[in-house]
C-alpha cells in the first residue's frame, strides 16, 4: 500500500507511520499541506493522512485543493481538534474520514489493515 503522510510534527508522523505500517508498504512523509499535492501527482498513494494545523498550507486547504484536482484521492484528516467545526471543514472539504490523533487506531480501519 501506498501511504502519504501530512503532518508538521516529526514524532506525530512517525506515531502514524507505527500505527499503519505493514512490511512492503510504500510511505512518503510531508511536512506541510504545500507539498501534499505535487507529491500526490507523482506517487498517487492510496490514502493520503493529512493534519488539518500546518505553518504554510493547512490540512482543509489542501484537501480541498487535491479533491478537486484528483476526486479519486483518499484523504484521511487526522487531527487533535475534534469539535465539530473541523469535521464540518473537513467534509466540506469532501475528506473521506476524520480521526482523532487519540484514536490513531482507527486509520487501520480506515485503510483497510486488520
Amino acid at each position: 500500500m501506498k501511504l502519504l503522510i501530512v503532518d508538521d510534527n516529526p514524532q506525530m508522523r512517525q506515531m502514524i507511520r507505527n500505527v499503519v505500517e505493514n512490511p512492503g508498504d510504500e510511505i512518503i512523509e510531508l511536512s506541510d499541506g504545500s507539498e501534499a499535492l505535487k507529491t500526490y501527482a507523482h506517487y498517487k498513494p492510496d490514502w493520503v493522512l493529512m493534519d488539518i494545523k500546518m505553518k504554510i498550507v493547512d490540512g482543509i486547504t489542501a484537501t480541498r485543493r487535491l479533491k478537486k484536482a484528483y476526486p479519486e484521492a483518499r484523504v484521511a484528516i487526522v487531527t487533535q481538534y475534534t469539535d465539530k467545526k473541523f469535521l464540518d471543514e473537513a467534509q466540506s472539504a469532501k475528506a473521506d474520514a476524520f480521526v482523532s490523533k487519540e484514536n490513531l487506531l482507527e486509520l487501520k480501519n480506515i485503510i483497510g489493515r486488520k
